[in-house]
């Protein structure tokens, strides 16, 4: 019976730890996933704000660490709870003496135990806030590190991320040695549980109160007791970690995400309207009261200096952002009547820096429609004039991109960009500052492209290069978030000094060159 119980054990510990590991994984998975469905729904602002680190540490060690309360913590925690409860309930059917006497050494672990507990949360944000602090600081430095060594500022970027390492380290100290004393205490006495009912069970066993037998079977199952609360006990301590970094998790999904409805795209035309719209980035609010239309299948050009609200009006457009005040439509109806994924349908975004994912090229452009078939993938990537630097790859379009698009150039990742966009094939097209990184030697296979992108589209261009936009059907002019005047270039030459202002330097800076001995 003893080794057919061993066996028994064995195997259903085994199943045991399958079923748990399976439903723990399962769990993390879908966890993961919701996670990920909310962040989608959020600002783009608020995303920015957590910080890429932190957010790092959610998805991988904060929900990885839950695997340890589902996989483990629960199954052998609860087994071991229950055979310590059998085991003192026995204790009970032998001698009520010796049972109070072994629980007593119990309880005053259990209540080392709680003091520890409340001391030791007192703690865990600073904790934390350290921890997420120093990933930040680690990604960034990381990130930032070609910019550290082209200026040769070593000292004070590795200072930043010295001070944060350090502190991190002095955080998870202190918080260690303020535990240290009482974790001792608690594994002392557990394992030791006979410290009352040994000596007072000799004394019971001399003036004949207890049996040999009795005191032997008591003894054993007290010092058996200890062994599993033990186990319990190292799942214990890592709870109140687990409740933190559940809670930090639901606040991070509790966060209210972008305004949406649920009908699909409902506009009469792709005429698009901002009505009295304003915008803040956390308390500064940066476009005021904003007020146009444009027209379905026209050019519109924003331009203005730096700051004054170009990226951001088009970026309120494709619903990166809530607004605080007014209204932004597409044919008659609301953006926000309408699903993320149906706005999206209707608006293809091209930025200044696209950024392209460590796969192939082919599947990178296929991101613009993932059930095009591999014909209309290679026609995007010719109209976008991605020919010639494919040719030169050494498995074409199924070379892969790099990590962020590293082995390509920046026009090369803004001409994939496009061929998403030509793939895509929405009817609205935003170019922020399409053209930002192209070199005068590929400039005109870079329009060529943009030209089969804006083909009977519904345009708006975000640009510096003022003679590119000269053709716009209208041009907003902006400043400091307001609307400085509307018209076409000829009309604004002539009755905008702002805009005359930015066409007469961006002239004069087209006449420079460099000479000798200058």
């Amino acid at each position: 019976m003893f080794f057919l119980c061993i066996l028994a054990y064995k195997v259903l510990y085994c199943y045991g730890l399958k079923f748990s590991h399976e439903g723990a994984f399962n769990t993390l998975k879908n966890i993961r996933t919701y996670v990920q469905s909310r962040i989608e729904k959020m600002p783009l602002g608020n995303i920015q704000d957590i910080g890429t680190g932190q957010l790092k540490k959610v998805f991988t060690d904060d929900i990885d660490g839950i695997e340890l309360l589902l996989a483990h913590a629960v199954p052998e925690g609860f087994s071991n709870l229950m055979g310590a409860a059998v085991m003192i309930i026995a204790m009970f059917f032998v001698d009520v003496r010796m049972a109070l006497l072994s629980v007593a050494a119990l309880g005053l672990s259990l209540v080392v135990s709680f003091v520890m507990f409340g001391s030791c949360m007192k703690k865990m944000n600073e904790y934390y806030a350290a921890a997420a602090k120093m990933n930040n600081t680690i990604i960034e430095y990381v990130n930032g590190m070609e910019v550290v060594k082209v200026f040769n500022r070593h000292e004070e970027s590795f200072k930043k991320y010295k001070e944060d390492v350090v502190n991190y380290r002095d955080y998870t100290l202190g918080w260690y040695k303020m535990c240290w004393p009482f974790l001792a205490i608690t594994t002392s006495l557990l394992p030791c549980m006979t410290i009352f009912s040994l000596p007072a069970g000799v004394i019971f066993l001399t003036n004949g109160s207890l049996t040999l037998s009795q005191f032997a079977l008591i003894i054993c199952l007290t010092i058996s007791v200890g062994t599993p609360l033990l186990r319990v006990g190292s799942y214990g301590s890592t709870l109140p970690q687990l409740q933190y970094k559940i809670s930090a998790l639901e606040k991070l999904t509790e966060g209210e995400g972008l305004k949406a409805g649920s009908n699909g795209f409902e506009g009469k035309n792709h005429d698009i309207r901002f009505d009295s719209v304003r915008f803040s980035y956390k308390d500064s609010e940066v476009i005021h009261g904003v007020s146009f239309e444009i027209k379905e299948n026209s050019m519109t050009a924003f331009v203005g200096e730096s700051g004054s609200g170009k990226s951001t009006l088009a970026k309120l457009l494709v619903h990166f952002y809530d607004l605080n005040d007014g209204s932004i439509s597409i044919g008659g109806q609301d953006i926000t009547d309408m699903t993320l994924e149906a706005l999206n349908d209707e608006i293809s975004y091209v930025s200044q820096e696209q950024f392209l994912f460590n796969t192939t090229i082919y599947e990178n452009i296929l991101i613009g429609k993932p059930g095009a078939d591999r014909s209309e993938v290679l026609a995007a990537a010719e109209r976008a004039q991605c020919s010639d630097f494919l040719e030169r790859l050494p498995m074409g379009i199924d070379s892969k991109a790099g990590d962020s698009g590293k082995m390509l150039s920046g026009g090369e990742r803004q001409r994939i960009a496009l061929a998403r966009a030509i793939l895509k094939d929405a009817p609205i097209i935003v170019l922020d500052e399409a053209t930002a990184f192209i070199d005068p030697e590929n400039e005109e296979k870079m329009n060529a492209a943009i030209s089969q992108v804006i083909r009977d589209k519904t345009i708006i261009i975000i640009a510096h290069r003022l003679p590119s936009i000269v053709e716009a059907d209208q041009i907003v002019v902006l400043n400091d978030g307001n609307i400085s005047d509307i018209g076409t270039h000829e009309e604004l030459l002539v009755r905008n000094e702002e805009y005359k202002h930015l066409w007469e330097a961006q002239s004069k800076t087209g006449e420079w060159q460099i000479k000798e001995g200058v």
